[in-house]
């Protein structure tokens, strides 16, 4: 159980950091529960940090 547990909260992230990638905002995170919205929010976060630090264009 706690395997799928790590993948969802994993996918949210991922799902996160192509969202920063592509420029959207975070209020448009597609998630209500607070642990799996923090996730995404996280990688929301890193992925416009490494946008505006040059990682990409």
């Amino acid at each position: 159980m706690k395997r799928q547990k790590r993948d969802r909260l994993g996918r949210a992230q991922s799902q996160g950091y192509k969202a920063g990638l592509n420029g959207r905002s975070a209020e448009e995170c597609p998630y209500q529960q607070m642990d799996v919205r923090s996730y995404w929010m996280g990688g929301w976060r890193e992925a416009r940090d490494d946008k505006n630090s040059g990682l990409y264009k």
